[in-house]
């Protein structure tokens, strides 16, 4: 096992689960309130770690804020067994938090600040460039600066570490920007805002992959849910049909699917195996509430792919 690096953004999650979204000039009435550490580069941390079962492997670089929510993100993944040696406390400033409302049917809307988050600089292109040797792959996402992220993207290139990238949130993208990535992670949404084509079912999900992939990414995989994924790559082009759980809330989907696809290709296995691995990592993390806290074990995961085999 190879170490994960993970590069991206840490908020604390404050979920809020409702009957309906209220509208404008409105108060609706929720039906439960509570917080989780969260971000995506958090969430996929914990994920990789709770997966791989080897202390110190998982590598979390970022920033929190000098607040009870930094402190309280940062001793969640120290007690996960991640390295936060590179994850920097920046003074004066809040934490980044997510306001996540969930809907009876287990659909989620954010809205994030992000805080600390926001003042990642090239100290954390570096730290990621120096924790490279030993790496099985970077996992990275689009909540910190650009400059950021593409700084750890092409010094992971050039040190041959592939790259995965989950293109959430949906950003303007400097041309370029994913010629370094090795696999290209988008949900539904993600692929219609990077392919211009309303990604509905499994064919449109098949066109838009090929139509990001023709823009210079080795690999896309276009995860939609209860319909599977759609993977994308030289000499693949391929749906892996989805695990059948009872939905609880999609918080953190796409982050358990990264971790676990990341965690996958880190251990050795071939990108349909490591598909296959987050894909069950993330029907495991919809069965169950919150973001880092439903992240599923290796034996968790090893024992749904068994019973779904």
């Amino acid at each position: 096992m190879k170490d994960v690096i993970v590069l991206g953004g840490l908020n604390m999650d404050l979920i809020v689960e409702t009957p309906r979204l209220a509208g404008p000039g409105e108060t609706a009435e929720g039906t439960r309130f509570y917080t989780t550490p969260g971000g995506k580069g958090g969430n996929q941390a914990v994920a990789a770690a709770r997966l791989s079962q080897s202390p110190g492997t998982v590598k979390m670089v970022g920033r929190i804020g000098d607040d009870s929510f930094g402190e309280e993100m940062a001793q969640f993944m120290r007690n996960e067994g991640i390295d936060t040696s590179l994850l920097r406390r920046t003074e004066n400033i809040a934490s980044g938090i997510a306001i996540i409302f969930i809907l009876p049917d287990g659909e989620n809307h954010v809205n994030a600040v992000y805080g600390a988050n926001g003042l990642c600089d090239l100290q954390q292109s570096s730290d990621v460039a120096s924790a490279l040797a030993g790496a099985g792959v970077l996992l990275c996402q689009q909540e910190l600066p650009l400059a950021v992220t593409r700084a750890a993207i092409e010094a992971a290139s050039t040190a041959s570490v592939p790259v995965i990238l989950d293109p959430a949130p949906v950003r303007n993208i400097p041309v370029g920007f994913y010629d370094s990535v090795t696999i290209l992670t988008p949900n539904q949404g993600e692929a219609a805002a990077l392919s211009g084509i309303d990604v509905v079912d499994i064919a449109s999900a098949r066109t838009a992959a090929r139509k990001i992939r023709d823009s210079g990414t080795e690999t896309v995989i276009v995860t939609m849910g209860d319909q599977g994924a759609w993977v994308e790559s030289h000499g693949v082009s391929e749906l892996l049909e989805p695990f059948r759980v009872r939905v609880v809330a999609t918080v953190a989907a796409g982050d358990a699917f990264n971790g676990g696809l990341g965690t996958g290709l880190a251990s050795g296995m071939d990108l349909l195996q490591a598909a296959r691995l987050g894909m069950a990592a993330g029907a495991l993390c919809v069965s169950r509430d919150g973001a880092q806290e439903a992240m599923p074990t290796q034996a968790e995961v090893e024992a749904l792919m068994a019973a779904q085999a």
